[in-house]
């Protein structure tokens, strides 16, 4: 049973929207516009998504504590572009964050934890800010929003709009981790963030969720060309830290960093450093390839590339699902791989096929938003291994099969 983390109070009423008053756009502020409590759950396998939220729905309180922050007052201080953001997988030096600072066209930076969650089929970047600050670098419709940064503050999570109305459950939560028992934090605004960051929560969160505390800076240069600025930074915080230029598209000169958060899977999998490639690719750094990922012989499937924890408990549920006299209910020749260095199609959020701790089978019928053919029996084997399955998702993925907790295979 994955742990709920749900606010304190209840909503006394619904809050403001920038948009029109009925169904705001995808581009649009909402804030506290979370899925109505009282809607039915969803039958396992249904091939459609739950409906978009409307305006006006407020949000389910539960009791239980979440991390929270001293409440940010009204907006006094101008705001800032955000134009480099400093991310390295440990925490950034103090001395350091101080002497970026000080470098001639800097103009402000802003401290924060950032990390990679899974969230279903995808990775997203996550941030753990203060709200009062980091409010100012974000775009002037999220800024100006005082609703939004107090749910921020009361411990909610504020998201990008399409992206949090696709991965929210029924309640309007959001699990950050692909761990059985990763919280799940309540969506309290659909806003617009600082390019290349999905999602935030107060800074309270960071130890909850893992992350490593303080391994980012976002940086402002005003007037003076950020490309000018870059060398300066990289001299001061080493070759170890991305330092990416902010904009619609991903810096390839970069290079990036992929720290995962949200369980006892993350921190056995592993951070590593990458660079991208065409075509949607990435080229992780060679020695966390040598230190992790595998090719090895499993039952029914032949050769597999994944990562070395995986393995034991892959070759495991295969055995047992030989054993079982269910090997013809896998097809070795729909297998569609596991360890594959990448970003989903169409974006530059990365897949946990990046890890090599995920893999489909059985592809041409079991088809995103379908129920699927798969054997339910072949499903239950693999879930008893400690893999979760995309079949159980809001939006179905019956071939896709990934590593949620760690089993010892004996």
């Amino acid at each position: 049973m994955r742990a709920r983390i749900r606010t304190a109070a209840a909503v006394a009423c619904a809050l403001a929207l920038l948009g029109s008053a009925c169904g705001a756009p995808a581009d649009d502020v909402v804030a506290g516009d979370g899925p109505s409590a009282t809607g039915s759950a969803e039958p396992e396998g249904s091939a459609d998504p739950a409906p978009a939220p409307q305006a006006g729905d407020v949000p389910e309180a539960a009791p239980g504590a979440v991390p929270t922050v001293e409440p940010p007052g009204p907006l006094r201080d101008p705001l800032l572009p955000a134009d480099l953001l400093v991310y390295a997988q440990d925490p950034l030096d103090e001395a350091d964050v101080a002497a970026v600072r000080k470098l001639p066209g800097v103009t402000e930076v802003e401290p924060l934890s950032v990390s990679n969650v899974a969230v279903e089929d995808r990775i997203i970047t996550l941030a753990a800010v203060d709200p009062a600050s980091y409010r100012r670098f974000t775009p002037v419709g999220s800024a100006q929003l005082e609703e939004v940064w107090q749910r921020v503050a009361g411990g909610e999570l504020a998201i990008l709009p399409g992206l949090g109305k696709r991965l929210q459950d029924r309640d309007g939560y959001v699990t950050l981790g692909n761990d059985e028992g990763s919280a799940a934090v309540h969506v309290g605004a659909y806003a617009p963030q600082v390019p290349q960051v999905d999602a935030v929560v107060n800074e309270a969160w960071a130890e909850e969720l893992g992350m490593r505390e303080g391994n980012a800076l976002l940086v402002s240069t005003g007037l003076t060309a950020p490309q000018a600025v870059r060398p300066r930074i990289a001299a001061l915080v080493g070759r170890s830290a991305s330092i990416q230029v902010l904009g619609p598209d991903l810096d390839i000169t970069a290079t990036q960093t992929a720290f995962l958060t949200g369980g006892s899977v993350a921190q056995a999998v592993g951070t590593f450093s990458y660079s991208v490639l065409g075509g949607g690719r990435i080229a992780p750094d060679p020695a966390w390839v040598a230190a992790n990922i595998r090719t090895e012989t499993v039952p029914i499937l032949g050769q597999v590339t994944c990562h070395k924890v995986m393995l034991p408990q892959f070759r495991a549920a295969l055995i047992e699902i030989v054993q079982r006299g269910l090997a013809d209910e896998i097809n070795p020749g729909e297998y569609a791989g596991c360890y594959y260095p990448r970003f989903i199609a169409g974006s530059t959020s990365l897949s946990l096929h990046s890890w090599g701790i995920a893999f489909d089978v059985n592809v041409p019928g079991n088809l995103r938003g379908t129920v699927g053919e798969i054997d339910r029996d072949v499903v239950a084997i693999f879930e008893k291994w400690g893999f979760a399955w995309g079949g159980r998702w809001r939006y179905t993925d019956p071939m896709h099969f990934e590593l949620a907790r760690l089993v010892e295979a004996r």
